[in-house]
């Protein structure tokens, strides 16, 4: 699947095949390219040329960006393909397999959750936001570069440097996660947009795909 792939995005951006870098923890079906266009005008070739097979769109966390490729039209995760820019108008792409991780369970819906509105638990937001259990039903919430947000369940109220925010919906827990309201995620400063997989959560230069919880 692999290889299947790397030829497609290799034509896409004219790409050399090349050595993968000594760290770069890779299986070895994984294929380097080496591309001598920039990053920017890369993802959107490579997207363009995977077609039906790509699986949402691209996540970015720092320079990097990763795009999820299904194994066949309709079909289940089978690859990745990683970008990392090695100067202005050079880029390193990475394409190796990839399988589907299982299905999380579905917590029970506790009380004070909207029916029909979206959730996610905190840890859905790894990688956008750092999500601090305080006990008592606090959780700090923060972006980098942010002010911390501190949320209590039950609550729509939250703190932020001393002051008040009030949040659209209330969060909420299970006893042990944080159950947060998509719609809040703005109090953090961050953007939420629809893709093929989901929603996709930008928080500063970062970003992740989630699927949300609807109870």
């Amino acid at each position: 699947m692999a290889s299947a792939v790397a030829v497609t995005v290799s034509k896409a951006v004219s790409g050399q095949i090349v050595g993968c870098p000594a760290g770069l923890k890779v299986s070895a079906q994984a294929v380097c390219l080496y591309s001598k266009q920039a990053a920017a005008a890369v993802r959107p070739a490579v997207r363009g040329a995977l077609g039906s097979l790509v699986l949402g769109d691209w996540k970015t966390s720092g320079q990097a960006s990763s795009l999820l490729v299904r194994a066949g039209a309709g079909g289940p995760l089978g690859a990745y393909v990683l970008l990392s820019p090695v100067a202005a108008q050079e880029t390193l792409l990475v394409v190796d397999a990839a399988s589907a991780p299982a299905a999380s369970a579905k917590p029970a819906a506790p009380a004070g959750v909207v029916k029909g509105q979206p959730y996610l638990l905190g840890r859905d937001l790894t990688g956008v936001v750092n999500v601090v259990s305080l006990g008592g039903g606090k959780f700090r919430l923060n972006v980098a570069g942010e002010t911390a947000l501190t949320v209590t369940a039950g609550q729509k109220t939250a703190v932020r440097a001393g002051g008040n925010v009030e949040l659209p919906l209330t969060p909420v827990t299970d006893g042990k996660n944080l159950i947060f309201p998509v719609a809040g995620l703005r109090a953090l400063g961050c953007t939420v947009s629809d893709n093929a997989g989901g929603l996709t959560i930008a928080c500063g230069p970062d970003s992740v795909g989630v699927k949300p919880i609807v109870f």
